[in-house]
């Protein structure tokens, strides 16, 4: 009898980077329901989120290049900015090469389990996959 399955680990990707990720290595910021927008350390507040990297280039990207305000479908107010500056200012400059080793491999090199090949000519079809 086989062990338990591997529990399935929430990915998410970076708005500014656009690298998939484990969620729990990225930080999630969210548009709040009175129109803030703040960082969210716990990941459950409610409202509309959008997730970056623990890396200062891609808050830099979010926050100058409009990653953030296209993510969250709102102009960030000038008060969340400041908050969200000062976060970021503390970020280190670079991911450790642990996280970041993950997110070097293409994304369509990751296949779900039990996945077929896909036949490209019509008289593949019909012989079974080897």
């Amino acid at each position: 009898m086989p062990g338990p399955r591997p529990r399935k680990v929430p990915q998410r990707t970076c708005i500014a980077c656009r690298t998939p990720r484990p969620k729990r290595e990225l930080v999630r910021v969210v548009r709040t329901l009175d129109g803030a927008v703040e960082v969210d350390p716990t990941g459950k507040k409610n409202g509309r989120g959008a997730y970056l990297c623990r890396q200062r280039p891609c808050w830099d990207v979010g926050l100058k290049r409009g990653a953030l305000e296209r993510a969250l479908k709102q102009a960030v107010p000038a008060e969340s900015r400041a908050a969200l500056d000062a976060y970021a200012a503390r970020l280190p400059e670079q991911l450790p090469q642990a996280t970041g080793e993950q997110a070097k491999v293409p994304a369509g090199a990751q296949q779900k389990r039990g996945a077929a090949k896909v036949a490209t000519s019509g008289s593949e079809r019909g012989a079974p996959s080897p």
